[in-house]
C-alpha cells in the first residue's frame, strides 16, 4: 500500500499535518501525532503492512500486538478517507 499522490505532510504551528498539494483544503487535511507521522512517512513509498509493524517494532519500545493494532487502525482510517493507493 502507498499514500496517493497529491497530498503533503507538513509541520505547521508545532503539529503535524497532511495537506493537498496545490491549496488549503481543509475537508482534506488531517493532524497526526509521531506515530501517525512516522508511519506517513513510511507509506510514502511502497509497503506492506508487515513491514509497517516491523518499522513500528525498531523505531518504539511496544508490544507486536501493540503495534499491530496500531497500524491497523491507522491504516484503515487512511483507507476511510481516501488517502491510500
Amino acid at each position: 500500500m502507498k499514500i496517493k499522490s497529491g497530498y503533503v505532510l507538513r509541520s505547521i504551528a508545532g503539529e503535524t499535518v497532511v495537506i493537498p498539494e496545490g491549496g488549503l483544503n481543509f475537508d482534506s487535511m488531517i493532524t497526526l501525532n509521531g506515530t501517525g507521522a512516522f508511519l506517513w512517512k513510511k507509506l510514502e513509498q511502497e509497503v506492506a503492512c508487515d513491514e509497517l509493524v516491523e518499522a513500528l517494532l525498531e523505531e518504539y519500545e511496544v508490544e507486536r500486538a501493540t503495534a499491530e493494532k496500531c497500524v491497523g487502525e491507522f491504516t484503515d482510517k487512511l483507507k476511510e478517507s481516501g488517502f491510500l493507493e
